[in-house]
């Protein structure tokens, strides 16, 4: 159904209906949500949710871009509270027009005059407009609407004014006659007299709206008694939000900590289910291209990197700026780029230096004792789907990437076939069962075994490599066939690769350079 028709409905039900007041599209949608048939967007609030004062200081296309944010936001009818119209027939006229286009259920005028000031400050020395020059506003806007069903809500201010009942009266039946879909009478009495004296002599002849933010203590099914179509809730969204800010507000500035507020503020994820993350993301399957997003990455990053010396005294090798930036961040970009977001870190010295927003630790705290290897296993819950498994100290140009990615084989590894031998350090050897051939390239190419004392190697293990779900599974089904060897031995996860590659294939994928690994305060002089 049409948000006019909803709202129009609403107005006409012999049933006394509740609208609430929103400000924006968060406030809106948690209207919504509640249970509300309807939004009440309040000048007031609008106005002192934008810091300025509800005299028409905020323009009317300021006023417009807010609602269009709350339109779009909700599902439900949303009924301006558009003033005086924002000037003479003319600009009612545009101001319809304009709320139309923006799927605005309908608007709710008053009879003072532009500018306006609300009608709680100094209300009786408020000058009302014309009734023949409102009723003809009225008509402008009526005339105006494209939609039969967009409502146009006459607020009559006599008793705000304070020139009584007759005034009232006089002025509710002209703006009837005028074309209005319903009148909203408005008064700032603590009790109802004037609203119940209002109805019993107006009857039934034409919808009357109320807004009870001064007689709130009147119970509600009076006005239910008196005929009243709609009760407005005008104001208390944005008065309680800002209570709320204040109370936090202070006492985070007065404990220096969040500690005392976290537990009585809404959750990050409630504010990102109200702003439709998971939309979002059933949108991002549908239209985006799925490369990468359904695999995950698990990054071994615990050791210090000792022969680093000093450099990573305060911070482990991981985090190490290479051209101004950590290895760490680098490698994260590099996923992030091409859809991985499901990122795993296994830290262990120094932990507390990485702390990357949207990426998950594992801390293996016996890193000092402890292989590459335990560290993976201590991630294996995480090795799932398609998983990469990287080495926390590498750094690849990003079509490396994509090399690993475009393998369909269970496990592939990438090999450096133009690797050089560096007497100083320990490197990772790789026995293949071909070696790199151009002519051969696209030829299928195992893996024989990785060890740091190969004497003619066909290559060097860069320290990346990817499992799909077979492979994960085939890779777990081996663990638990050789775990008690691995607990003895200490293997490394160059020695469990060697060993499953004994029983099942891992593919190589050779590239030549376009990587390098930190060791050594020579390797970042050199790469600077």
């Amino acid at each position: 159904m049409k948000k006019t028709t909803q709202l129009k409905n609403l107005i006409n039900s012999k049933n006394l209906d509740f609208i609430m007041e929103a400000h924006n599209g968060l406030s809106a949608k948690i209207v919504e949500n509640v249970g509300f048939k309807g939004i009440w967007a309040s000048g007031l609030s609008i106005s002192a949710a934008l810091g300025v004062r509800d005299n028409n200081e905020a323009s009317w296309t300021q006023v417009l871009e807010v609602i269009e944010f709350m339109s779009d936001a909700v599902n439900i009818p949303i009924l301006l509270d558009g003033d005086t119209g924002y000037g003479n027939f003319n600009n009612m006229r545009r101001l319809v027009r304009k709320l139309e286009q923006r799927g605005i259920a309908g608007v709710c005028i008053e009879d003072k005059l532009f500018p306006k000031t609300n009608s709680f400050i100094n209300g009786e020395a408020q000058p009302l407009a014309g009734i023949d020059e409102f009723c003809g506003k009225i008509k402008a806007a009526k005339d105006a609407q494209t939609d039969p069903d967009f409502v146009v809500v006459a607020r009559i201010e006599a008793f705000i004014a304070g020139w009584g009942l007759e005034e009232a009266l006089k002025r509710a039946e002209a703006y009837r006659l005028a074309g209005a879909d319903a009148i909203l009478v408005h008064s700032k009495k603590s009790n109802a007299t004037e609203i119940k004296t209002f109805m019993e002599v107006w009857g039934n002849r034409h919808p009357v709206i109320i807004v009870p933010t001064k007689y709130y203590s009147t119970p509600t099914e009076h006005f239910e008694e008196w005929g009243v179509n709609m009760a407005i809730w005008a104001n208390h969204n944005v008065r309680a939000a800002v209570t709320a800010m204040e109370e936090t507000t202070k006492q985070i500035f007065e404990d220096q900590s969040l500690v005392n507020v976290e537990g009585t503020v809404s959750s990050v994820s409630h504010i990102f289910e109200l702003q439709g993350a998971d939309e979002l993301k059933e949108a991002e399957k549908k239209y985006l291209p799925t490369y990468g997003q359904d695999m995950n990455v698990i990054i071994l990053a615990a050791s210090r990197g000792s022969q680093l010396g000093d450099l990573t005294k305060d911070i482990p090798k991981t985090m190490l700026k290479v051209n101004g930036t950590p290895i760490l961040h680098t490698l994260v970009n590099q996923l992030n780029e091409i859809g991985v977001k499901d990122i795993t870190v296994v830290r262990g010295y120094k932990k507390e230096a990485i702390n990357l927003p949207n990426v998950k630790t594992i801390d293996n705290d016996e890193y000092a004792t402890t292989t590459d290897l335990d560290s993976l296993l201590l991630a294996v819950d995480e090795i799932k789907g398609t998983t990469i498994i990287a080495y926390g100290d590498i750094l690849v140009k990003s079509y490396i990437w994509n090399e690993l990615l475009s393998t369909d084989d269970e496990i592939s590894i990438i090999v450096d076939a133009s690797f050089e031998r560096n007497m100083k350090q320990k490197q990772d050897f790789v026995i293949a069962s071909a070696p790199y051939n151009r002519k051969t390239f696209n030829q299928k190419v195992n893996l024989i075994s990785i060890d740091t004392h190969c004497t003619s190697p066909h290559g060097e293990f860069i320290g990346l490599l990817k499992v799909n779900q077979q492979g994960a599974k085939k890779l777990k089904e081996h663990y638990l066939l050789v775990k008690e060897k691995i607990k003895k031995n200490y293997w490394t996860l160059n020695e469990f690769l060697t060993s499953y590659a004994s029983v099942n294939n891992i593919s190589i994928k050779y590239i030549n350079g376009a990587w390098i690994d930190i060791d050594e305060i020579e390797d970042l002089q050199k790469y600077k």
